[in-house]
């Protein structure tokens, strides 16, 4: 699995390629975290369009996030670009009514 953090002014951008599994899953909690509760930044954009399965662990290190985020109104997780797959995963797991999801990550850093 890779992971990349873009910095923008209002957000981060984390763009993640690979599968997202329980082998995985620290991983990406770990980029997670190192922008929350290192940089202090609270209004994060994780771009899926490169991942092909997220297991239930991938599942709660985003609630995770968002659980961190939305914590006195700090900040917030949106998700952009969703394949299918993914999607589906989510919608399964009832999750998808907790993330405000776009289309592709351009979209999502306009709305923040």
């Amino acid at each position: 699995m890779e992971i990349s953090n873009t910095q923008f002014k209002h957000c981060d951008l984390v763009s993640v390629k690979g599968r997202v599994d329980s082998a995985t899953a620290p991983q990406l909690s770990d980029a997670l975290d190192a922008i929350t509760k290192t940089a202090g930044r609270y209004r994060i954009i994780v771009d899926l369009s490169g991942v092909d399965f997220i297991s239930s662990a991938g599942l709660r290190v985003l609630i995770a996030t968002q659980k961190e985020c939305r914590r006195y109104n700090r900040g917030e997780v949106f998700l952009a670009a969703i394949p299918p797959k993914v999607q589906s995963a989510l919608e399964l797991a009832g999750f998808d009514a907790l993330f405000k999801i776009y289309k592709d990550a351009l979209a999502a850093v306009g709305n923040f």
